[in-house]
């Protein structure tokens, strides 16, 4: 295994980095704090150390750089291997000087990390930087063995500001009439096509192809493998069931019953556990309706919302017809970039999104393709229905192509374009 390290850290140090496309998300590279960035597989993690490689080679020797990805077919160490990746680096430069810089993608495949991870960190360098693909890798700042030594970014498929620099795209212009046009048909295309960045450059006759394998992976290696499920064909049912019902509320009871018909047998406790295992691979979200109890909370019905559009697409035709939740889901995605706490607010009507700061709902957002005088009263009823709840002066209406200001009961509401709003950095 020593040798098998050497080989791998001198031939990083001896090829140069892929090409990359620019990230938007700031991972910093001086924190002293164990980085680690987790996200779907095919989001970029991988790509954004690559640029946050290149960037330290302006300034740091490249032989100060170990990279390992974890998930190279070559590799298949036990934790007490670990230790051999430090060993043959030390054989490669027994005169090294500075600082050494560590990136670890796709740790998590190897069992007992943490304790290698901690030892280094105290021992070696303080420049540790990690990738995983599931949520559990969010809980590292609260375990015994890395608190208060680590931080965690999320990465998200592609914004659609990074979408148009992927594609080449100019966008700052936003007013002229042609401008806006072609970022409109663009968005049209994100939205179907989604954000993971390889569709971006991908042939559309392809792209359907290659998600429907990354949806594959997911299944396979990030849930049945890793959870050791048995009843596959519940599985692969409750998934593409769940992701068909993605921007709507979703129930378990209904999930169960309709299994049931279909003489396929899962406990609602397996259902309960599956949403978890979809949810720890990022395929999935679930959020919460508004409310100051948590209990009221947990009863209520979630809503859902799927990783990306393109995937969603990719394995249910329901979805694809539905402009309206692709348009939602693209915005559930960008706030999440965004890094907001977001929750759904329901009583006589409903608002799709209400974020929150520290407990406190401080933005109302409605999200419909279009606001005419077929939706105009529910629209607007469910957002200002929100607005006093909250005691908010105002709110947003997000639209595929309308723009305009609206004061209604004294309430002052903002209708912009979905794609407006999202290169609103």
């Amino acid at each position: 295994m020593k040798e098998l390290f050497k080989t791998i850290i001198a031939d990083f140090h001896t090829s140069p980095l892929p090409k990359f496309h620019r990230r938007e998300t700031e991972i910093p590279s001086n924190s002293r704090k164990i980085v680690t960035v987790v996200g779907s597989r095919r989001s970029g993690k991988t790509y954004l150390f690559y640029q946050l490689i290149s960037d330290l080679l302006k300034s740091v020797p490249a032989k100060n750089i170990i990279y390992i990805n974890f998930e190279d077919e070559r590799i298949n160490p036990a934790q007490e291997d670990l230790q051999f990746i430090l060993e043959a680096y030390y054989e490669l430069y027994p005169k090294g000087k500075g600082e050494l810089y560590l990136f670890f993608d796709e740790i998590q495949n190897i069992s007992g990390w943490e304790k290698f991870v901690r030892r280094i960190y105290d021992t070696v360098s303080k420049n540790i930087f990690l990738t995983g693909s599931t949520s559990n890798f969010l809980n590292i700042e609260v375990s015994s063995s890395l608190r208060g030594r680590a931080i965690v970014y999320e990465l998200y498929p592609l914004s659609f500001r990074e979408y148009l620099r992927f594609t080449g795209t100019d966008f700052s212009d936003a007013v002229s009439t042609r401008a806006k046009a072609n970022l409109l048909s663009h968005f049209r295309k994100f939205l179907t096509a989604g954000g993971f960045p390889e569709m971006a450059v991908t042939d559309e006759r392809l792209s359907q192809k290659i998600l429907q394998s990354y949806f594959d992976v997911m299944i396979y290696r990030d849930i049945i493998e890793r959870y050791s499920i048995r009843n596959i064909t519940a599985l692969k049912y409750f998934i593409k069931k769940s992701v068909s019902n993605t921007a709507n509320k979703i129930s378990v009871n209904k999930i169960f019953n309709e299994l049931k018909s279909l003489g396929i047998k899962l406990s609602k406790d397996s259902i309960y556990e599956y949403f978890t295992f979809a949810q720890d691979c990022f395929l999935l979200f679930l959020v919460n309706r508004y409310s100051e109890s948590l209990t009221v909370q947990n009863v209520n019905d979630k809503k859902l919302y799927t990783i990306d559009n393109g995937l969603a697409n990719a394995v249910s035709f329901r979805f694809s017809e539905n402009t309206g939740r692709m348009l939602e889901n693209s915005v559930f995605l960008e706030l999440k970039r965004r890094e907001k706490e977001i929750f759904y607010f329901t009583e006589k009507g409903e608002c799709d999104f209400i974020l929150s700061d520290r407990s406190e709902a401080v933005e109302a957002i409605q999200v419909t393709v279009m606001l005419d005088k077929n939706n105009y009263n529910r629209e607007i009823g469910g957002l200002i229905e929100a607005l006093k709840k909250f005691g908010l002066k105002s709110g947003t209406i997000l639209t595929l192509d309308d723009q305009r200001e609206i004061i209604h009961e004294g309430y002052f509401i903002k209708v912009l374009p979905v794609w407006k709003w999202a290169l609103d950095k």
